[in-house]
């Protein structure tokens, strides 16, 4: 190899880990945001619920909700594939515009029929982020490091969710004392965020006149474009996506319905510790989401070589004993052993959740198709995640905790038969592989 093959390509590869540092951040940052818009309502209702202008009781408002979790469970089956066939850039930055637009109008004009249609826009406004960006993300890191790019990539969403409502309730409350003003002030982080994706973010390293970091062998040979229905249905067909989907649909009622009654939950069961610290005890099971997705990340590139069910299970197990315990943990009235516990429900949830929905369905869904895939499994939990928050309103505890526990086991047992499945993929001739040398750095001159 002469001295400027080889200066190009190190010039190359340097290009490269910059736009992929770029597209990490800008993906994290546009996530995290969606959750700003998101968490907006839920802080809204404080004051909303003392406004005797604009009179809404709490199962007008749990509907709301519900329509809001129909419409984004809608969204995320159909996003995905128009992010396949239009690329992420038009689909994440239109839904993060819309997404904004839809929280001004909330926290300008105060009539039911407007929050109905608000809420639907939302929905559908929000699904639009996890199949996109995850597929903008697998563009840029290979298989082999994607686990544990997308562990620390996942993160966004438990950051997201921790930052959003303090933010929202210190401007409403605090500042402006207006529930309005949690919406406007979500509302204009979510598009100054806009603004910075369509300056930032590239959908693939082709459009900046890369090379793909790597190919996959049916990839090669090309034809017309498919429906989105039968998109659908080929993503059907593919056993391992579907058990993913299940899986995933098992285990998001169980974070839904701590992060929606987790305070509800806690003063039942735990009166003495007052409703202060029953709402901030639970905070320990998002600051473990923090955790949970970087952990698993890593032992499924490090320890298992890319196979991303041996971690799931194996975190899975872990879940359903701390499930098992958390109402006993509760009745003993030991704070820190509650704490513990939800600590290491959002360790063993928030990494499979991550993994289940971002890698492992990116991994077997193929580049192709991977904003499908991805959409598909995410919305299988979001229709999941519609029982998180029904569920603790019609049963007592104890109950939806044991259901909790058999679904996190059904999960784990229902994902041992793909223990050892690993997408077959090939570095694309002239990629720039995770190693850090160009693929084609060993061939002679």
């Amino acid at each position: 190899m002469n001295n400027n093959t080889a200066g190009a390509l190190a010039s190359g590869w340097k290009s490269l880990q910059r736009w992929r540092v770029q597209i990490f951040l800008i993906t994290w940052v546009a996530y995290a945001a969606f959750y700003f818009t998101r968490k907006a309502f839920s802080v809204a209702k404080l004051g909303i619920g003392e406004d005797s202008s604009f009179l809404l009781d709490k199962a007008t408002m749990a509907n709301l909700d519900a329509l809001y979790l129909v419409a984004y469970a809608i969204g995320q089956f159909t996003w995905g594939f128009v992010a396949d066939r239009f690329g992420p850039r038009v689909v994440v930055l239109g839904g993060l515009i819309i997404s904004s637009l839809a929280a001004l109008v909330m926290g300008t004009f105060a009539t039911l029929p407007i929050f109905v249609t608000c809420m639907l826009v939302q929905g559908l406004a929000q699904s639009t982020g996890w199949s996109g960006l995850c597929k903008n993300i697998g563009s840029f890191f290979a298989t082999r490091e994607r686990g544990r790019v997308l562990g620390y990539w996942c993160t966004c969403y438990a950051f997201g969710g921790l930052v959003a409502t303090p933010f929202a309730g210190w401007w409403a409350y605090q500042v402006f004392h207006d529930w309005r003003m949690s919406f406007i002030s979500s509302a204009l982080v979510v598009m100054v965020v806009a603004v910075l994706f369509y300056f930032l973010q590239r959908n693939r390293p082709q459009d900046v006149g890369l090379p793909p970091v790597e190919v996959e062998p049916t990839s090669i040979a090309t034809g017309p474009r498919e429906s989105h229905w039968t998109g659908l249905r080929n993503i059907m067909k593919n056993r391992t996506v579907l058990v993913l989907g299940l899986a995933y649909f098992m285990l998001k009622p169980a974070r839904y319905a701590i992060l929606l009654w987790g305070p509800v939950i806690v003063y039942e069961r735990m009166p003495a510790i007052g409703k202060v610290a029953s709402a901030i005890v639970p905070t320990a099971f998002e600051v473990a989401g923090l955790v949970g997705p970087i952990l698993i990340g890593f032992a499924s590139d490090k320890l298992f070589g890319a196979r991303r069910i041996p971690a799931c299970v194996l975190s899975l197990l872990v879940l359903t004993v701390c499930l098992a315990l958390f109402v006993p943990a509760m009745q003993s009235g030991s704070l820190y052993l509650v704490v513990g516990l939800l600590f290491m429900m959002g360790m063993t949830l928030y990494g499979p959740d991550s993994m289940i929905s971002g890698s492992a369905a990116i991994d077997f869904g193929k580049q192709d198709s991977a904003g499908s895939a991805a959409g598909f499994v995410n919305g299988c939990g979001s229709v999941g995640a519609i029982l998180g928050g029904l569920l603790p309103g019609y049963f007592d505890t104890i109950t939806v905790f044991l259901v909790f526990t058999a679904s996190a086991l059904l999960a784990s047992l229902m994902l041992v038969p793909f223990w050892n499945s690993r997408p077959q993929t090939l570095e694309a001739p002239g990629s720039f592989p995770a190693t850090g040398q160009p693929a084609i750095a060993g061939a002679q001159s």
